[in-house]
């Protein structure tokens, strides 16, 4: 969504930095992403620790992105110039979601026997998972205007979706740690 909100207010060579942004810190949460599936798969009691943590998370998240969607229906927006590759990294690094993302992709790869530790399928991941970050976002920016007029109100109230989505994983985590 930031890309799309980049691409329209700035333009599509802002866009195209914001995703080279997000494309480089890419590459750390791959590495981490590997270590901890590594740690994970050889420590399977680790998992349902962080199911018990990722219930929290995901509660807190519902909650922030319910709010998120009263605020913005208070404030107008006043848009800024800002430097999109720095809006990039930061909007990245505070990302939750890749991580455990790139962890369930490995762990779907690895028990389809697609995927294995050594060096070469981890080079190969990792490059694939940063060119197609960059890839998509870079779309997300070219076709921006389209999508706006496809997407229409969905755009307005997207942290009121994310709401109900991270409740929905929160309440499903719940119920799949209790049965």
């Amino acid at each position: 969504m930031s890309a799309l909100k980049i691409s329209l207010e700035q333009g599509k060579i802002a866009s195209s930095k914001y995703a080279l942004g997000v494309a480089i810190v890419t590459i750390p949460q791959v590495i981490i992403s590997v270590i901890l599936t590594k740690y994970i798969t050889t420590n399977p009691t680790i998992l349902e620790s962080l199911e018990k943590i990722g219930i929290l998370i995901f509660i807190v998240l519902a909650y922030y992105f319910y709010k998120a969607s009263k605020k913005e229906k208070l404030t107008t927006s006043t848009s800024k110039k800002k430097k999109p590759l720095l809006t990039g990294v930061t909007i990245a690094v505070l990302n939750m979601f890749s991580i455990p993302f790139f962890c369930g992709i490995l762990f779907f790869l690895e028990a389809l026997n697609q995927f294995n530790f050594k060096i070469i399928p981890f080079i190969s991941f990792a490059i694939g998972a940063v060119f197609g970050t960059f890839y998509i976002l870079y779309l997300y920016g070219k076709f921006a205007k389209h999508i706006q007029k496809k997407t229409g109100k969905l755009t307005k109230n997207i942290n009121l979706i994310l709401a109900i989505i991270t409740g929905f994983v929160a309440v499903f985590t719940l119920l799949k740690q209790t049965i």
